[in-house]
């Protein structure tokens, strides 16, 4: 299967086969973290949910499965993701209710205050720390400079209405970062630890904060991937395979 550009184009099906996507056989594949993020996102029936940075829609469109009569916008940068995020609308029979539009999140021309949910898997690795891979689509995906966080969680602010939620992603050393440029617009700050195995360090952490909420933080209980001999884990698999929801999705 070819796109329109004469990329070579995969589908695959991902949530136990509750979702098919179409993606790109090259460069930044789905992968984990969009389920998790679409598992941790807390959305009801008839509520507005925008993805920014939503590739070829995974996170979004998992959660559009899960909650019905949910709207979705998906929020991408390049024009051949976001077409395909489309189809994938389509293929899933969620185009009444999926949209995607090409846009860049530092300039969103998307109505403010109206969205009920925001989630998002920023590019997070630092180009002056980490390895930048040569391919573009990948690159962009995961490379940012040390401004991309604060641009991102301010585009969400200024979606979301009051009592609002953000879901996102971030790597578990940033955790510090994340929490500091939360706080002038969020609080009711919730944080999920994500573990490859038991007793290794976290690589990951999902942050699900309120919009001008006051509430305190909590410190949930970690999730592991594998257990102690590299299998996936029955937690992971409930997430991954089934479609549960994490703790997070819960409020």
């Amino acid at each position: 299967m070819r796109s329109k550009e004469g990329e070579a184009i995969t589908e695959d099906a991902v949530l136990g086969g509750r979702l098919r996507l179409r993606q790109p056989r090259k460069g930044h594949r789905v992968g984990h973290d969009a389920i998790l993020l679409s598992a941790a996102t807390p959305a009801r029936p008839d509520e507005h949910a925008v993805e920014l940075g939503a590739g070829v829609g995974a996170a979004g469109l998992a959660l559009a499965v899960r909650v019905t009569r949910l709207k979705v916008t998906l929020v991408e940068i390049d024009a051949s993701l976001a077409q395909l995020a489309a189809e994938n609308a389509t293929i899933n029979g969620l185009a009444d209710r999926v949209n995607a539009v090409v846009a860049d999140v530092a300039n969103l021309d998307l109505a403010s205050g109206r969205a009920d949910r925001v989630l998002m898997n920023p590019p997070f690795n630092d180009p002056a720390r980490q390895n930048v891979s040569p391919d573009p689509g990948r690159r962009r995906a995961h490379v940012a400079d040390i401004d991309t966080l604060a641009m991102w969680i301010d585009a969400a602010a200024r979606l979301l209405r009051a009592g609002g939620t953000l879901t996102m992603i971030w790597r578990a050393d940033g955790l510090t970062g994340v929490l500091n440029t939360l706080a002038p617009a969020f609080g009711d700050l919730a944080v999920l630890p994500i573990h490859p195995r038991p007793e290794a360090p976290a690589i990951r952490v999902l942050v699900r904060a309120t919009k001008a909420s006051r509430a305190p933080l909590v410190l949930y209980p970690a999730l592991c991937l594998s257990d102690e001999i590299g299998k996936p884990s029955r937690a992971a698999e409930a997430v991954l395979r089934d479609g549960e929801t994490l703790i997070l999705a819960k409020v």
